[in-house]
């Protein structure tokens, strides 16, 4: 199959949309014809003919002659440097948020299920199934949940007994949630992730004999516009709540421990791991890898670089990076002074005095 063939969108047009109506649609300013249709949207270099393509930095501009594309979208303040070309240019202030409309424009459609329940499907009757929710093929629902209007459940989601499902919220397929947690409105859960597990809790017998399981009887809650990515696990509470504020997005495979607090409008990258009771406040960016120890405080709008392994609290608005991690325009400084190193230390070698053990012209060693 073609590109063209896997990727065919189908919420807009089979013909396309006219480049008059993208351009109200994005409040943009259309410079040239309007009534070319774009059925597409893709980069300069990859974009085939009859697909809008975008420039949001300068740095592109000299790509555009070259590139198949009908029409591009291009950041308001490089139109001047823009080479001239026939094909209709949409001129907007912000280029990445014009792509994401874009993108949803076109965007392929996601498979969905009938309104109702899918008679493979297991819903204990005590549940409260809205009408115009749909439930998948061989999902299970457990006793005394409730799944709000136009929820989606994909085949094979399992819901936990008194565990309560926002309007709006479509969990995709092999996601778990476990008992009594709560789901808000428009948030989306990605294949495989596990909401409510137990936390990683362990004492030592006091005769030295193994292991007891710490109980864990607290929940997840998560708010309104969440996003988790695929095959990621955020733990219940020893006691209280696991929380993950309004607007939060985290990606494929991340750990979120007991009792953590996540604010709002957080982003945390794959691979992150925060350890139980950490607490994120609003705005915080979390890159790749990132470790953050057990009751650490991120602070507001603060950002820690991949692969960063955070032992003590960060300050509002904070930038750290490095393992340990410390300030990020610190630790570049130390990097960039390292690479350095072996250059200073043969200029060292190399003066009179310092090739041989001692320093004949005073009598003592270079040591003392």
């Amino acid at each position: 199959m073609t590109k063209k063939t896997l990727n065919a969108p189908m919420n807009a047009p089979a013909d396309g949309v006219r480049t008059s109506e993208l351009a109200s649609r994005l409040g943009g300013e259309l410079i040239g014809s309007g009534d070319v249709f774009v059925t597409n949207v893709s980069s300069l270099a990859e974009a085939d003919e009859a697909e809008i393509a975008f420039i949001a930095s300068p740095q592109y501009l000299k790509q555009w002659p070259d590139s198949r594309a009908s029409a591009v979208l291009v950041d308001r303040t490089l139109h001047s440097d823009l080479p001239s070309d026939p094909r209709p240019a949409i001129l907007v202030d912000n280029v990445e948020l014009a792509t994401a409309e874009l993108l949803r424009i076109f965007a392929p459609v996601e498979p969905s299920w009938d309104v109702g329940i899918h008679a493979s499907a297991c819903v204990d009757p005590t549940s409260e199934i809205a009408p115009s929710a749909r439930i998948g093929p061989n999902v299970v629902v457990g006793p005394r949940c409730r799944i709000e209007d136009d929820v989606v459940l994909h085949p094979g989601v399992c819901v936990y007994a008194g565990s309560r499902i926002g309007p709006r919220t479509a969990l995709h397929s092999g996601v778990v949630i476990r008992s009594r947690c709560a789901i808000g409105a428009d948030v989306i859960i990605h294949q495989n992730a596990s909401i409510g597990a137990d936390g990683f809790g362990y004492r030592p017998t006091s005769d030295g004999s193994g292991l007891v399981k710490m109980p864990h009887n607290g929940r997840v809650v998560i708010e309104d516009r969440v996003e988790i990515g695929a095959s990621t696990c955020v733990d219940r509470g020893k006691f209280g709540d696991t929380t993950i504020g309004f607007g939060t997005k985290v990606d494929n495979l991340v750990q979120i421990a007991h009792n953590c607090r996540i604010g709002r409008h957080c982003v945390i990258a794959g691979g992150t791991a925060l350890a139980g009771s950490v607490v994120l406040e609003d705005w915080v960016m979390l890159g790749g890898q990132v470790g953050i120890i057990e009751h650490a405080r991120i602070g507001r709008g603060a950002k820690i670089g991949a692969q960063a392994g955070v032992g003590r609290d960060v300050p509002p608005g904070g930038e750290q990076t490095g393992s340990p991690a410390d300030d990020a325009h610190a630790v570049l400084r130390q990097i960039a002074a390292l690479r350095k190193l072996p250059r200073l230390m043969k200029r060292l070698s190399s003066q009179p005095g310092r090739a041989g053990k001692g320093d004949a012209s005073q009598g003592r060693s270079t040591r003392d």
